[in-house]
Parts: structure tokens; C-alpha cells; sequence
């Protein structure tokens, strides 16, 4: 395939892998067996090692929280595992920490997601130009959620959103 020299090419006759298909079903079990290995966000911090890989366990314990747990929107959902993924992949690109912390709450009216890493230097929300590649990991935080913040603590720091959700 013109463009693809190097990439290895699906094998088969057009046929897609059952366990390569997307569906609700795989993604609860992946987000199940995502609780049973780090432990349920909700419950206390639960500590992931600062690899980009954990990127992907932490947008799965969000959505299957947010979906499933807290039974708010789909809409909800994919924001929440949006922005949590941004915050991941600054704790792992700028901290130099080895292990992360996800923790999440939901109030009356409100949930919070919280990534804690060991780093005290603050993250910066910059400018954002419409052809930037990179850098707009804070926008849509600022963007997409209520309010957003930074808790220093004694060995590091915390990074937070909030965003409001409709109690029944």
C-alpha cells in the first residue's frame, strides 16, 4: 500500500480479529480487569507507574467509574477521560516520577478527578494557536471542565478537575 512501506499489513482477507473489535463488552471487562490489577479510583489513590501505557488504564477506570459506577452521561464520560488522559500524559511527560496517583470523587453535583505525582513544579496552561501539535493538554482542561486547579503538597502536587453533573 503506497504510503505504508514499513508497516506491517493486516494479514487474512479483509477479516478484522474479534478481539480487535471495540465494543461496550470488552471495554467493561478491560476497565474490570484495570480495578482488579491497580485498585478502584474511588475508593483510595491508586498508584500506576509513570509509563505512557497508563495513559490507557487510567481513561479505562475513569470511563468505566463515570459510565458505569456513577452512572452519568456518555457526553460526561468521554470529556472526563479526555481531560484525565491529558493529565496523565503531563505527570508522565514533565514529573520524572516513576509512579502516579489517580483518585476520584463525586459530590453532590460535582465529580473530581485528581492526578497526584511527586513533582512540585507547577503546570503551565499556555497560549494555543490553531496549527499547535502539541501544548493544549491544560486548554481543553480549562476548556472542558468547571474549574480546574493545583495543590502543592509537602512532596509534590496534586492537579484536579471538577466538572458538574445533573443528580437524580
Amino acid at each position: 500500500m503506497a504510503g505504508l512501506e514499513g508497516f506491517e499489513q493486516p494479514r487474512g482477507h479483509g477479516r478484522v480479529d474479534d478481539a480487535a473489535r471495540w465494543s461496550p463488552a470488552v471495554e467493561d471487562e478491560r476497565a474490570l480487569k484495570a480495578v482488579e490489577l491497580f485498585g478502584d479510583p474511588t475508593e483510595a489513590e491508586v498508584p500506576l507507574p509513570s509509563r505512557p501505557e497508563s495513559a490507557a488504564a487510567a481513561r479505562r477506570l475513569t470511563h468505566f467509574v463515570v459510565l458505569r459506577q456513577w452512572g452519568l452521561s456518555p457526553k460526561l464520560a468521554e470529556d472526563a477521560v479526555l481531560l484525565v488522559s491529558e493529565l496523565v500524559g503531563n505527570a508522565v511527560r514533565h514529573t520524572g516520577a516513576r509512579v502516579f496517583g489517580l483518585r476520584m470523587r463525586r459530590r453532590r453535583g460535582w465529580i473530581r478527578v485528581e492526578v497526584r505525582d511527586p513533582s512540585r513544579g507547577l503546570p503551565c496552561l499556555m497560549p494555543v494557536h490553531e496549527l499547535d501539535v502539541s501544548g493544549r493538554g491544560l486548554y481543553l482542561v480549562d476548556k472542558l471542565s468547571d474549574r480546574w486547579g493545583v495543590d502543592l503538597l509537602p512532596r509534590g502536587k496534586t492537579t484536579w478537575f471538577e466538572m458538574r453533573v445533573g443528580d437524580r
